[in-house]
């Protein structure tokens, strides 16, 4: 019998580097990691697929809140590896440097599984062939966070946001695509969030979320729906974005759009007071949003 998830999450581990102040902090982490907490926490069965070298298999121990069997491992050459630089306290400017790229994601690595929602956590562009979109499409609902599209190795191992040249041909089969304000300004040419917002949904994607040091936007062909962000303090900052993304996606399986982006923009909140992946559950975000945002 086959395997059925709310959410199905593929992505790199990547072994990071956390540079703020001058002072080097290494932890695995990755956009699967951050994603994968927000979907367990909402309640939501969650599958994970992700690639490292065998040498780092060890690093699977990050997924101990699923199931062993719910954990989908394929070796790569490599494993992902980022060191991230901050320059400023508030850990919104950042410079970024590769460290090592795990082999990308094919088709042949998907498991016989079942999902409501295929969701690609990706990390540097070339993490995913590109004919894995249109047959993860048929499968299920799609969701992908444009930073693994856009950021790119550069030849002196930085990365830099370079434009996406297929978005035209693929974000038709993207239900659910998320940027940060950045990534949308590369991909359409235009600083104006509900205005790339809407470019992107023009160009195919269903739902488009944009993300924001203040506040989270989607956009769903008909309507803008936005919630600030109220975090009190910022020390979490790092995977703010995936678990954004991921608690709507899933939320949005049993909600409509303006309930499952308070609820998102809530979890994020909520999670951005602590360093790491959100830990906390339902309860913790329904409270957060009952003494801030009603």
């Amino acid at each position: 019998m086959k395997k059925h998830y709310d959410t199905f999450i593929i992505g790199h581990i990547s072994k990071d580097e956390i540079v703020i102040g001058g002072k080097t902090e290494c932890r695995p982490g990755g956009a699967v990691e951050a994603s994968s907490y927000a979907a367990v926490a909402g309640g939501y069965r969650t599958g994970v697929l992700t690639k490292t070298a065998q040498t780092d298999r060890s690093l699977l121990s990050m997924f101990s809140l699923l199931a062993p069997a719910d954990v989908y491992f394929v070796e790569s050459g490599q494993t992902t590896s980022i060191r991230n630089v901050y320059l400023t306290p508030d850990m919104e400017r950042r410079d970024c440097f590769a460290l090592g790229h795990a082999d990308p994601f094919v088709v042949a690595d998907i498991p016989d599984i079942e999902s409501q929602i295929f969701h690609l956590a990706g990390l540097i562009a070339g993490d995913y062939a590109y004919t894995l979109l249109p047959f993860l499409a048929q499968k299920g609902f799609l969701a992908a966070d444009m930073q693994g599209f856009l950021r790119t190795i550069m030849r002196d191992k930085t990365m830099s946001l370079l434009d996406w040249p297929e978005k035209t041909r693929l974000l038709p089969y993207i239900h659910f695509l998320k940027t940060d304000a950045a990534e949308a300004e590369v991909m359409t040419g235009t600083a104006d969030r509900r205005l790339a917002a809407r470019r992107l949904h023009e160009w195919g994607a269903a739902e488009v979320m944009i993300t924001h040091n203040t506040e989270v936007l989607v956009f769903d062909g008909s309507e803008y729906y936005v919630w600030p962000l109220k975090p009190r303090n910022l020390s979490g900052r790092t995977g703010r974005g995936d678990t954004c993304f991921s608690a709507y996606i899933t939320e949005r399986l049993t909600s409509p759009p303006r309930e499952a982006l308070l609820y998102a923009a809530a979890m994020v909140s909520l999670k951005m007071e602590t360093p790491g992946p959100f830990k906390g559950n339902r309860t913790d975000v329904e409270n957060y949003i009952d003494t801030f945002y009603r």
